[in-house]
C-alpha cells in the first residue's frame, strides 16, 4: 500500500498531536495510508541520545521509510525560527537519497508548533522546506481557499498547519487540528494523483 510518511520531532506533544491529525486526513483518502515516524533527540555532540527503538510512541524513521514514501509531511517545533536539531540531524543523513533521486517529484508539506504567536512559525516551516526542495520534492501548503486559515487565531499558515502551544505546552485547539487534517488529506490526494500520472 502506498503511504504518506509523517515524519516529525516533538518534545512536549504539540507537534505529535498535529501529526496524528495529519494521519487522520491522509487515511481519509482511499488507496493510500499514513505512516507516522519520529526521530530521536540528539545531544550537543549530535549523537543519538536514546535507543534506536523507542519504548513508546511511533518508531524512529529510517532512510528506507523516507525513500519509499509516496509523499512526506515534515513537522518540527520552532527553535528560534528554525527546525529542531533532531530533525535537521536526520535530514542531513539523507544524502544517499539526494544522490539517487529517490524523492524527486514526490509531494511534501511541513507543519510546526511554537510557544508564542510570534515564535517564528513561518520561518521554521521555510527552514524545513529547504532540504525538501534540494531533494526535488514538490512542496505544497494550505491554500487561502481553506476557510480555517481565516478563522483560526492559534495557528495555521499558508505554508502549513501550525499551533501556538503557549508557555504551558497546551495541545493544539480544534481549528488547528482541522487544518492539519485538511493538509494531510490534500497531500494524500496529490500523492495519489501523481502516482496515477
Amino acid at each position: 500500500m502506498p503511504y504518506v510518511l509523517i515524519l516529525y520531532y516533538s518534545r512536549y506533544g504539540s507537534v505529535a498531536a498535529l501529526a496524528r491529525a495529519m494521519a487522520e486526513g491522509v487515511d481519509s483518502v482511499a488507496g493510500i495510508e499514513a505512516r507516522i515516524r519520529t526521530v530521536p533527540a540528539v545531544r550537543a555532540d549530535t549523537e543519538p541520545a536514546i535507543d534506536s527503538i523507542p519504548a513508546e510512541g511511533p518508531l524512529h524513521c529510517s532512510l528506507d521509510d523516507l525513500a519509499h514514501c509516496s509523499g512526506l509531511l515534515l513537522g518540527s517545533p520552532g527553535r528560534f525560527g528554525n527546525m529542531a536539531a533532531a530533525l535537521k540531524y536526520f535530514l542531513e543523513q539523507s544524502s544517499p537519497l539526494w544522490v539517487s533521486g529517490k524523492l524527486v517529484g514526490k509531494p511534501a508539506g511541513v507543519f510546526t508548533s511554537t510557544s508564542t504567536p510570534h515564535g517564528g512559525q513561518e520561518s521554521t516551516q521555510l527552514s524545513m522546506m529547504i532540504p525538501l526542495l534540494h531533494q526535488g520534492m514538490l512542496v505544497s501548503g494550505i491554500p487561502f481557499t481553506e476557510a480555517g486559515l481565516h478563522e483560526n487565531s492559534r495557528g495555521g499558515t499558508p505554508y502549513g498547519a501550525s499551533s501556538v502551544a503557549g508557555a504551558g505546552h497546551q495541545p493544539p485547539d480544534e481549528p488547528s487540528l482541522l487544518l492539519a487534517r485538511r493538509q494531510g488529506q490534500r497531500l494524500a490526494q496529490l500523492a495519489r494523483k501523481l502516482q496515477n500520472d
